[in-house]
């Protein structure tokens, strides 16, 4: 098995930019790993502010934008895990993200974190079939 680090546009330039020894993602034996993924906008690389249903919107855009450059799909989607500073936030984010899986959703997990050292409440990661 050997892995491919997928360049992103974008994504990965920021990702460089903040100096973060990770790959937002990389394809392996048959399947697409994307890092977890922050509000980014995909045209111009700036977090996206606003309230919750916002920035989850963006996170799931920027993560739709990853697995297309590694050449998959939402559809193909297997696992998710949503990252919040706040439990509180759970059913305002499944409004959004019921949008985007709506039919045949993919196994999830939803884990309520402390925060980032960067402005933003949400993160996104995901496993695909490639």
């Amino acid at each position: 098995m050997t892995k491919q680090i997928i360049e992103v546009p974008v994504m990965s330039d920021k990702v460089r930019a903040l100096g973060l020894p990770c790959s937002t993602a990389v394809k392996a034996n048959g399947f697409v790993f994307i890092s977890a993924t922050p509000p980014v906008d995909m045209v111009t690389g700036e977090m996206v502010r606003g309230d919750i249903e916002t920035q989850t919107d963006a996170s799931l855009k920027a993560l739709k934008h990853c697995l297309e450059a590694a050449g998959t799909s939402l559809d193909n989607v297997v696992m998710v895990r949503i990252y919040a500073v706040n439990s509180g936030f759970y059913s305002a984010i499944n409004r959004v993200y019921a949008k985007y899986f709506s039919v045949n959703p993919p196994a999830r997990s939803f884990v309520p974190v402390a925060s980032w050292p960067m402005e933003f409440d949400i993160e996104i990661e995901c496993v695909a079939v490639a």
